[in-house]
């Protein structure tokens, strides 16, 4: 996997506009590591995936991420700046090793969610989407013995089997844990590293789409001599083209 150019980055951007988000995944992973196809991409675990996506996010914008929360309790917005590396989980399964959880009587084998699964779900109501995505992971099920289907497991073992998935792949289920400086108020926020790396592209890609305009405008350069220049001597000759 390497950095993304900034020509690079705004294909991406630009291919993703219309896509759902496992698909902007795929798109950024596939950028960066084309020797790689993008089925074996697919299959990556969610967690992997999303640690790869941080490791391109510290390339493309640097190692500390700054995020704007509100308190659930008094609505003050806290800005945090997040050094990325405090983001990472150590990850020592492969992807598809498989687990086994023994819930009263039921036995079940499962695995860890990869960019497959989820893209199966799309179009799914949340109650749909959380029967596939089990239907998926559960590899085995079965009551004293003998086999049963997925769909037949009582609430309570889907919910242990749930939380055993989210041990699995602690960074792919990623919380912050936040304070309020104002009322001390203390909660877990989740953290989606795609949702906010694809923000921070969509801002950096409208900025550098109207830099390379005043500047072609005012060079007659082309826009991928524009994008090879680096972020300071670009900002160089925007502030003479502006004079």
């Amino acid at each position: 996997m390497r950095a993304l150019s900034a020509s690079q980055l705004l294909d991406v951007w630009e291919r993703g506009q219309t896509a759902l988000p496992f698909e902007r995944a795929l798109y950024l992973l596939s950028a960066a590591a084309p020797e790689s196809s993008p089925e074996a991409l697919a299959l990556l675990g969610i967690g992997r995936r999303d640690a790869q996506l941080l490791q391109l996010r510290q390339w493309a914008f640097g190692h500390e991420l700054t995020m704007m929360m509100d308190c659930p309790a008094c609505a003050q917005t806290l800005e945090l700046a997040v050094p990325a590396a405090s983001l990472l989980v150590s990850v020592k399964r492969s992807d598809d090793a498989d687990a086994s959880l023994t819930i009263g009587g039921y036995e079940v084998r499962i695995r860890q969610p990869n960019g497959a699964d989820i893209a199966a779900c799309a179009g799914l109501d949340i109650d749909l989407c959380r029967q596939q995505l089990l239907s998926s992971c559960v590899r085995e099920a079965s009551f004293r013995g003998d086999a049963v289907p997925v769909q037949t497991l009582p609430e309570a073992v889907l919910e242990k089997i749930e939380e055993r998935i989210a041990e699995l792949d602690p960074q792919g289920d990623l919380h912050i844990d936040l304070v309020c400086p104002e009322c001390k108020q203390s909660w877990r926020q989740i953290f989606d590293i795609l949702s906010f790396f694809w923000t921070e592209i969509d801002a950096w890609a409208q900025r550098i789409l109207l830099e390379v305009s005043v500047l072609a405008r005012a060079f007659g350069w082309r826009e991928e001599d524009i994008l090879e220049l680096s972020p300071a001597r670009r900002q160089i000759y925007l502030a003479m083209a502006q004079a």
